[in-house]
């Protein structure tokens, strides 16, 4: 059990969340603002909860589930961390649950599929949070300027995900054909 705070710059965050969670086999429940709960009630079959659903969100919590609390509240722009709200802190001390900060990118690289990566940091206060979480995202995107595009990020396990992109089919496919042709 705990209360995951990631950063919140990508509509794919939640979905992200989900599909890691459900691959290691921990019960996933996100909080969401009502307006876009309103817009995306079938969220609500796969973890999500209204941001005032706080006594669910924690007995949740304290029976094993990961809870998701975004700690900016709300989606915000690609780069630095934004302003945190306290809910995650809060939830995780009132539970009594670790409180882990997860940075959080979806990317377009070198590929045609964008990647997501994620970076979990050690469990924290909630007055430590921001730095936790700013020091978590600060590594993940210094490891995605250095890193090749085209080339698996060093350092990351694959979770979730199908095959390689279009391109990476075709190469392979242009290879055969080259070799079928003699345009070795």
């Amino acid at each position: 059990a705990a209360i995951i705070a990631p950063n919140h710059h990508s509509w794919w965050d939640g979905y992200v969340l989900h599909n890691l969670c459900h691959a290691l086999g921990h019960r996933f429940r996100v909080l969401m603002t009502g307006r876009q709960l309103a817009a995306f009630p079938y969220l609500r079959r796969i973890g999500a909860l209204p941001d005032a659903a706080i006594r669910p969100a924690l007995r949740e919590a304290q029976t094993g589930a990961w809870v998701v609390v975004f700690a900016e509240g709300l989606v915000r722009p690609a780069g630095p961390l934004g302003a945190l709200q306290p809910g995650a802190g809060w939830l995780a001390r009132r539970a009594g649950v670790p409180l882990v900060p997860v940075a959080l990118r979806v990317v377009m690289r070198g590929q045609q599929q964008p990647e997501a990566y994620l970076r979990f940091g050690a469990a924290t206060t909630a007055e430590g949070l921001a730095s936790a979480l700013a020091g978590e995202l600060a590594l993940l995107d210094a490891e995605l300027l250095s890193s090749d595009p085209e080339q698996p990020l060093a350092g990351y396990l694959k979770v979730v995900g199908r095959g390689g992109s279009q391109n990476e089919r075709l190469a392979g496919a242009g290879r055969l054909l080259a070799w079928v042709t003699g345009d070795r």
